[in-house]
């Protein structure tokens, strides 16, 4: 079975992963997309982050109605912080028949060459990448990639989604109702914990 493994903090799970996840599994040679909720990213405070098993929860509210999407613990378990190349290690011994790809933005393709390991990652696995909105100015020159037409990389045609979830919490924060932006049992959930606020 073809994985496509969405790496994230999810905090909160909101409905762009959906979008984005549901593609890579619909549009892709992937059969299944796992979320895999970091516990803690060697790049971010983890004072920002709610409880590990509270955002687990938040997927699995977020995933129950889709069949392929599936929400993954695996990195709960691992010496933090943590670094995807182990993670990797970690899902072959776990499922030897699996075949597991990564998804990630364009964004982090560009710093894809600081990631531990990376080119470890890239030999033995798929990078299927989703487009973001370039923040750099519109006249710049577009740089090129230095994974550009790599065979293992590939750049899929999915939506491009602007919803951040600092953005979410920050709203919530502020007393906004940010009711569109998250799965219907992620917001009750959010509500009735009271989370953000």
């Amino acid at each position: 079975m073809k994985i496509g493994l969405f790496f994230g903090s999810f905090n909160p799970i909101h409905v762009g992963h959906l979008i984005i996840a549901n593609h890579m599994a619909e549009h892709t040679k992937l059969d299944q997309v796992w979320f895999v909720v970091t516990p803690h990213n060697p790049f971010k405070k983890k004072s920002t982050l709610l409880d590990n098993y509270q955002r687990l929860e938040m997927v699995h509210l977020a995933t129950q109605d889709y069949d392929s999407l599936t929400p993954c613990d695996i990195e709960f378990n691992l010496t933090q912080p943590n670094y995807t190349v182990n993670t990797l290690v970690h899902l072959l011994e776990k499922y030897p028949t699996h075949e597991f790809a990564l998804i990630m933005g364009e964004d982090n393709l560009k710093s894809f060459h600081k990631w531990k390991n990376y080119e470890v990652i890239l030999e033995n696995h798929h990078i299927y990448v989703y487009p973001r909105i370039s923040k750099t100015k519109p006249d710049a020159p577009k740089g090129k990639n230095q994974f550009d037409g790599h065979e293992k990389i590939h750049v899929i045609d999915a939506p491009i989604i602007e919803l951040s979830s600092t953005f979410i919490r920050k709203s919530i924060k502020a007393g906004k109702n940010v009711k569109p932006m998250l799965p219907k049992h992620v917001w009750k959930y959010l509500d009735e914990m009271n989370f953000y606020r």
